[in-house]
């Protein structure tokens, strides 16, 4: 993606309407450069014809383009389709800034990690002040569940990069070899199903035309008309905290941390976030009172005030105008709410068109790219005549337990950030009195629970020891080269990846020949340093990493999905792996008597 102007030390004036709506709330303000797609006249429009595609997803945002990305490397034909031109919202900030380690992890599949890593920002340590003391701290990379990636626990960068990148991969092969037809400015208009196929009503700024799907993927955002169109329930709660989005950059920048402030004194006792982006660039918000006037807080005297007071009380800096650039400023509201289920006939529902949440935690963007990663897998092994037509139900129950959780998670942390008089509030007060002198009570300090992966308990397609997220660990290949579980995962050519532990026998290696003949899966044998290694697929795992990240120990086996969740694991090759595998796709469960 080219450069933006703002990394050059420039920000574009763009005009917006009095209220911008997408999940969040947006007013006027300046905004940020982003590249413009060439609309293409589709061929349908001179034939006439209707065609029939067997993927469509509408929407080509951070969900839309992961989506897309992941299944072209599972080798299905998609087409996307996104009523604007360009990556990111015209005018509306940076938006998502926190990409997770799941979610880099994911990234690093799709080819686009690098990008993302050498243009964003890396951090760990988070720091929370309430007023001028310094209530908690936390280091991500001394927490167990982010301490074996290879990948870091998290990098911030503005969205439109991660979708430019995503963009710039989906148009890497030539035209011809293309898997994804990107369709920019299509608006769909109108849509119905049966049940052989759903039909798409499109405008173009060429004119109206229709086609037809055997699989919607809809990805446009919390305004979707899908939902009205498939008659989708949702539950939601619309709270009225409001805040103001500076993103600044300074001559003489800040700690790269995150940095928290309850009843920040240089806020009139409100809360505020501290980030650092790509580009130099802060990103802070400031808790506004409930009923601030959009317009009033996001002026830039009023924001340059606001500034001033934050540097003044924090480090006793007097801020002159040529210290900083504001590079965008703009308020915003959110509200919370997911749908009843994540899949309708033939539409399934992923990022902010199936739930949205508060961004405390990081847990909008994440859990919509985590959607994706889920559903391509599932669609490819169906479409490609490995999985049954079950598996796809399974997105929901998936999908939707992180969704709710996620849902919780950022409702209590902003009950905590704005309590109600009484209870609420009085909690709060004596959780940061105690948190200041007790290191017991800074657990209670809730400025955001940091995004992680779901682990999955109410899956119709995960078995015993199943459900859970891994890390990308590191390994040694039998030649000696290092190696990471997402290797492993692409060298499966998403299928499922058996890991089998320890020494294995000749019975044993029969087993796995039959089970990768048969079963159509992977299988790779891993030893440790003291082991000895006798299936030809073998992997070394030095440091047990590979064991601890599968929750398994000894000889075991653990089964894994191309999205890195375990499917199942066990104790011995017997006719348990079957099950575990028919249950992964959603077959027929096999009888006892089976064997591998």
């Amino acid at each position: 993606m080219p450069e933006t102007n703002t990394s050059q030390g420039r920000a574009a004036a763009i005009t917006l309407p009095a209220t911008f709506t997408n999940c969040y709330e947006f007013s006027r303000g300046t905004g940020y450069v982003l590249p413009e797609y060439p609309f293409v006249e589709p061929p349908e429009l001179k034939t006439g014809e209707v065609k029939r595609h067997a993927v469509v997803i509408v929407g080509g945002g951070i969900t839309g383009l992961t989506t897309a990305c992941a299944l072209a490397q599972y080798g299905v034909k998609a087409l996307l389709l996104d009523e604007d031109n360009t990556v990111g919202v015209k005018g509306a900030s940076s938006r998502g800034i926190c990409y997770a380690q799941k979610t880099l992890e994911i990234f690093k599949r799709l080819g686009i990690y690098e990008h993302i890593a050498a243009k964003g920002v890396q951090w760990s340590v988070g720091r929370t002040f309430a007023g001028a003391d310094e209530v908690y701290s936390f280091d991500l990379r001394q927490q167990q569940t982010h301490s074996l990636s290879r990948q870091p626990p998290f990098i911030n960068i503005q969205q439109f990069y991660v979708e430019g990148f995503l963009v710039e991969q989906l148009y890497q092969p030539a035209p011809a070899n293309r898997l994804i037809d990107i369709r920019w400015c299509h608006r769909v208009t109108a849509f119905e199903q049966n049940d052989n196929f759903a039909t798409l009503q499109l405008e173009t700024p060429a004119g109206p035309y229709s086609l037809q799907a055997h699989h919607v993927i809809d990805c446009s955002g919390s305004r979707s008309p899908f939902r009205a169109w498939c008659g989708a329930a949702v539950t939601a709660q619309k709270g009225d905290d409001r805040w103001c989005i500076a993103d600044v950059r300074f001559k003489n920048p800040p700690p790269v941390e995150r940095h928290t402030w309850i009843e920040a004194p240089f806020n009139e006792g409100r809360a505020v976030w501290q980030h650092l982006m790509a580009d130099g660039v802060w990103r802070i918000d400031y808790q506004m009172p409930p009923h601030a006037n959009p317009e009033e807080v996001s002026r830039e005297d009023v924001v340059r005030a606001r500034l001033k007071a934050q540097f003044k009380s924090q480090a006793g800096q007097v801020l002159d105008d040529a210290d900083y650039e504001i590079v965008w400023v703009g308020p915003y509201a959110y509200r919370s709410e997911c749908l009843d289920s994540l899949r309708h006939g033939r539409v399934f529902f992923a990022g902010d068109a199936a739930h949205v949440m508060s961004p405390f935690g990081a847990r909008g963007g994440n859990s919509g790219v985590q959607d994706a990663d889920n559903l391509a897998w599932k669609l490819a092994a169906v479409l490609q005549g490995r999985a049954a037509p079950a598996l796809l139900d399974s997105y929901h129950h998936e999908r939707h337990e992180a969704a709710k959780h996620n849902v919780l998670v950022t409702n209590r942390t902003a009950r905590f950030l704005r309590p109600a008089d009484g209870a609420e509030r009085l909690f709060r007060t004596a959780a940061l009195s105690l948190a200041r002198e007790h290191v017991f009570a800074r657990q209670l300090v809730n400025t955001g629970r940091m995004s992680a992966p779901n682990q999955y308990t109410r899956s119709g397609v995960c078995g015993a020891g199943g459900g859970r997220p891994t890390q990308n660990v590191g390994f040694t290949w039998a030649d000696g080269s290092p190696g990471e579980v997402l290797d492993l995962l692409a060298w499966a050519q998403g299928r499922l990846l058996l890991l089998v532990f320890g020494d294995v026998s000749p019975a044993g290696l029969a087993r796995l020949a039959a089970l990768s003949r048969e079963a159509g899966i992977r299988c790779v044998q891993v030893v440790g340093p003291a082991e000895r290694a006798t299936a030809v697929e073998h992997v070394t795992d030095r440091e047990g990493h590979l064991q601890a990240t599968c929750h398994v120990f000894g000889h075991a086996w653990a089964l894994l999905r191309p999205d890195g969740h375990i499917a199942a694991t066990g104790e011995s090759l017997d006719a348990s792996v079957v099950h575990a595998v028919a249950t992964a796709l959603g077959t027929a469960m096999q009888t006892e008597k089976d064997t591998v």
